[in-house]
Order: structure tokens, then sequence, then C-alpha cells
């Protein structure tokens, strides 16, 4: 058997959501910045993030992180997020994937009871402290990248709906936050089809309708997933983040808690300290605490701290026949919709 591709993989699910980990087969992609090489996935080769999320080899239920060697001095790591669509600059979910997948495995140093790391991504860079005992990580706490209000409250037109009210917030990427009870729906599994269908379509005409431009880094331009949320009680989020081409995340999503802590805030509900529970809509939850405040070019914004748990559950090596006529990939509308099949 000959291989002219060899990828090692790390399984990594982080409450309840996929988030591979690709260790060794890639030596580094072009690039002088972490935003630099995740633009060359997505406007010059993305034939590496084909291979790894779409069939025969991935699937649409996960993401998988390709760790790279830093390009910020300090950082341990750098890692771009790839999912079905395209490649991202930002998930705390993924992040909390990566931390643990570093330390269990011995790629960073462990040290107990707290490890800290300092992470490159297209975003900027995020500190993550580890709380570990035994060997393992009980918790990963991030300080996620400045998050900031867009807008609060904006209508939109949707065809064939009406008009819905959303918050555009940055967390990492941008989101449109949609209170669910506009739907008439509650975030709950049974309606997990039905939200993800609607995330999709709103999100096309979100983008259709509003434009978005981070004001430090000018290729983060668009908004990537429609967020629905439900108050519980108090500071108690029920949250469900829908993905292109229609799905929902398992875990409570860490840049969307973040861009919804940074709307509360812009509201004054919020001090200094506070802290939300985002819950997923299988139950997971992360914390997620106001650590502060700062200026992000003209945009007041908040400085969110995202805490949540992961756990390894395999490992994995891929390969590439060179004879494989499916080495690109493929997509069948039964799972992966029509828009991107």
């Amino acid at each position: 058997m000959r291989w002219k591709k060899t990828l090692q993989l790390i399984d990594v699910h982080c409450e309840g959501e996929i988030g591979k980990v690709i260790t060794s087969g890639v030596i580094d992609i072009p690039g002088a910045t972490m935003l630099d090489k995740m633009n060359y996935i997505n406007e010059v080769d993305d034939s590496l993030r084909r291979l790894v999320t779409l069939e025969p080899r991935g699937c649409l239920q996960m993401s998988v992180n390709l760790l790279l060697p830093p390009t910020v001095p300090g950082a341990h790591a750098g890692f771009i997020v790839l999912q079905a669509d395209k490649a991202h600059p930002m998930s705390g979910s993924n992040c909390i994937c990566v931390v643990t997948a570093l330390l269990e495995t011995g790629m960073v140093a462990m040290q107990e009871p707290e490890t800290t790391l300092v992470l490159d991504t297209p975003a900027g860079l995020v500190t993550a402290v580890a709380n570990c005992a035994d060997g393992r990580c009980l918790s990963v706490s991030l300080d996620m990248v400045p998050a900031f209000a867009e807008h609060l409250a904006r209508e939109f037109e949707i065809p064939g709906f009406g008009v819905i009210q959303a918050d555009i917030a940055f967390g990492g990427v941008y989101y449109a936050l949609i209170d669910v009870d506009q739907l008439n729906l509650r975030i709950e599994p049974d309606n997990a089809r039905a939200l993800a269908g609607y995330g999709v379509e709103f999100r096309h005409y979100i983008n259709q309708q509003v434009q978005v431009q981070h004001p430090l880094l000018p290729q983060i331009n668009e908004i990537a997933y429609v967020m629905f949320r439900q108050r519980e009680e108090g500071n108690l989020w029920r949250t469900c983040t829908t993905l292109p081409p229609g799905r929902v995340d398992r875990s409570p999503c860490g840049t969307g808690s973040s861009a919804n802590l940074s709307v509360l805030d812009a509201r004054g509900e919020l001090a200094l300290g506070d802290q939300l529970t985002s819950r997923s809509i299988i139950n997971g939850e992360f914390k997620v605490e106001l650590r502060g405040r700062t200026q992000v070019g003209d945009k007041m914004a908040v400085l969110p701290r995202v805490t949540g748990r992961a756990w390894i559950y395999g490992f994995q090596q891929i390969g590439v026949d060179p004879h494989d006529p499916l080495s690109a990939g493929f997509m069948l509308s039964d799972t992966w919709g029509p828009a991107l099949s």
C-alpha cells in the first residue's frame, strides 16, 4: 500500500460537539499570519479541508482543527477550524478540544493544578487556562478575543416568513442572535431540524441586508452563523447555533455565547465579574464571565471568559490512495443539502 498523504488525528468532543485535531501530516500552510493561512485555505487551496471534512472520510456533524506552528512569539500553537463550508477563524468548543488534545497527549507539558496556554488563531490570540488533575483536563477556561455588539434589535425581512429582529455581534466570528420565541419554537432536540433550516435560511437573507466588517481584521466581513437563544431564568440562556448547510451545534457555542455577552452588556444588563450560563440543545453547559471591557477600533467591547469541558475518545490515521477517485471528497444532498452539494 502506498499513500500520497497520511494524517494523524485525535478524536475529541466538547460537550457533544466533535472537534477532531490534526496532529501530523501537515507541515505548514502558506501565509505570514494565521489569518493569512486561513484565507489561503479558503481562497487558494481547500483540498485539505475537503479531505478531512467531506465524505467518505468526514461527515457534516463535526469540525476538524488543523494544528500549526504559531506565527506570533509566545504562543504555544496555532490552529484553524475546518468545517463543511470553509475554514473559520475561531470556535470556543474547538479551542477547548485543541487544548485538551495538546495537554492530555503531552504535546504541551501539563502542570497541575493549572496549565496556561496561548493559542494563535485567525481571530487573534486566545489564552487558555486548563484545570488539571491526574493527567487530564477537568475543564478549560478561554480568555476569548474581544466581543462587541454591532446592531441591537435590527429588523430583517425574511421572504416567506416576515420580519424578525436580530442582534448582530462579533464573538470571534459574526453572529445574528435571534430570540427563538419569534419562531414559536423552543430549543429542544425535537426541533433541531426545524431550527437548523431556519438558521441557514435566515443567515442567507441577513447577509444580504447588513454589512459587517471587523475594524481590525477587515477580511472578517460576513455573518458566519445564526444563534437562536431563549432566556430560561436570570442569566441562564438556552443557546442553539446553526451551521451551514443545516445543522445545529451540539455544544453551547463559545463564540456565540461571547457575542451574546456583548449584547447583554451593550444593553446595560451586566457588571464586571457577572457570569452567564449557556446551555446547549442537549444540556451541555459553558460558563461565560465578563472579565473586562476594552476598545476595538471605534467599538466598545467586552472581554469574555468561557469555561467548558472536552473528552478524547479515540485516535485516527487517514490516508489518500493515489488511485482513489474520491480523494477530493463528495457531498450528497440527503445529508449536506442542495446549497453545498
